[in-house]
């Protein structure tokens, strides 16, 4: 069995450290030293950080592993599924990322015969609401019209 990675956090370009954004600060006339240098509660020193928040990691009787998330970023929401074909075969599949208003992004993804763990990700979009208003499900399916789902997996516990 491959374990696939539960939770991913990023911490934005290597190189950041030291170049956190916060606001200009406030001189006093009377001394040189700022008033308050107050920093964004996004910031963890390298750069905007990311939530995530994931379902179970699931695996099929068929040869499908797979954990999907949802994943916040400044005002940046998107969806990532992380999975193993270990079918043998191709697989059709489609991540959708559902938010407030009936609001939902679906990407299809390219789910090779390789074995070897992957990922897909919807494109970023503005948040709308909390993390907690979005979910994303992942569903894997054999190839063509008719193709039996294989797998589904959320975001949710």
């Amino acid at each position: 069995m491959v374990a696939l990675p539960l939770t991913v956090a990023s911490a934005g370009q290597v190189g950041d450290a030291g170049r956190a954004a916060a606001p200009a600060a406030a001189r006093d006339a009377a001394d040189d030293r700022p008033d308050t240098v107050r920093r964004s509660p996004f910031l963890l020193g390298q750069g905007l950080a990311t939530a995530v928040r994931c379902g179970p990691e699931l695996t099929s009787p068929d040869g499908i592993e797979a954990q999907t998330c949802v994943l916040t970023q400044g005002e940046d929401t998107w969806a990532r599924t992380y999975y193993r074909n270990a079918t043998g075969a191709s697989l059709d599949s489609v991540l959708s990322l559902m938010g407030p208003g009936g609001r939902t992004v679906q990407m299809r993804c390219t789910t090779g015969a390789d074995d070897e763990p992957a990922t897909c990700e919807t494109p970023r979009e503005r948040s709308r609401g909390g993390p907690d208003a979005y979910t994303a499900v992942t569903e894997f399916a054999e190839r063509g019209a008719d193709g039996a789902l294989l797998l589904r997996s959320g975001s949710n516990s």
